[in-house]
């Protein structure tokens, strides 16, 4: 049982469909323990090799697929396959490059349908995970919906999103509030979703701060080795 799904939970939040984009293979879903529990969810993932996956592992559940790219035009745009960092190409800053060094390969590469978020979304979900490697902005610029949860991945060991401003500014624009930070994903509610007590708001307070501030920590210190050890490469 993973920790978004043990909090939703023990706060009673309601949810009745749940997204994920960018799901990688299905036993990596962050939606899986929501699948899990017969709620109707939706998951959007690019590769065809894990949506072929995902058929396979969530057969007969309450899932519909979509094997789409999620970007700001709908095209056919170019990937790098790089395990669970894979990215689109027109993204300067992902995980695999800043953390990595990938460097683009002909093999890794290959072509997907994209398209806005707003011709997927149905306008009534309840909870979204996304994690695209630095195209995160794309989902909620053109999403419909307005969960009461939203997951979305904005940093990495030396990797932080780029898109962080225009993500903080959409979700307090549309009335959203930091509720807790993992190692790499921040978790926003709803503002009229969670009535937290103030010993709650503290310890999450307290939480949150360890948390960036471990993160903080690591990528200066990645940081200052990297120029010592590209040399080595």
């Amino acid at each position: 049982m993973n920790n978004l799904f043990k909090k939703i939970s023990k706060k009673q939040i309601v949810i009745s469909k749940a997204a994920e984009v960018g799901v990688y293979y299905p036993h990596t879903s962050n939606i899986i323990d929501f699948i899990d529990a017969d709620i109707p969810s939706i998951l959007i993932e690019a590769d065809p090799l894990c949506v072929e996956k995902i058929h396979e592992y969530f057969r007969n559940r309450k899932i519909t697929v979509y094997p789409y790219a999620i970007w700001d035009e709908e095209e056919i745009i170019t990937l790098y396959r790089v395990g669970a960092s894979t990215f689109v190409s027109s993204i300067i800053h992902s995980p695999a490059k800043i953390n990595d060094h990938y460097i683009e390969k002909s093999k890794d590469s290959f072509t997907a349908e994209a398209k806005r978020f707003s011709s997927i979304d149905p306008g009534d979900i309840d909870l979204i995970s996304i994690d695209i490697e630095g195209a995160e902005w794309y989902v909620l610029k053109h999403m419909i919906s307005r969960p009461k949860i939203i997951n979305i991945e904005f940093r990495a060991s030396r990797y932080s999103n780029p898109f962080k401003k225009e993500i903080i500014d959409w979700l307090r624009s549309n009335n959203y509030t930091l509720w807790y930070h993992d190692d790499t994903d921040s978790v926003y509610h709803r503002n009229d979703v969670l009535n937290l007590k103030m010993s709650e708001r503290i310890l999450i307070m307290i939480n949150n701060f360890i948390v960036i501030a471990q993160h903080t920590t690591k990528k200066i210190i990645k940081n200052l080795i990297a120029p010592l050890t590209s040399g080595l490469r």
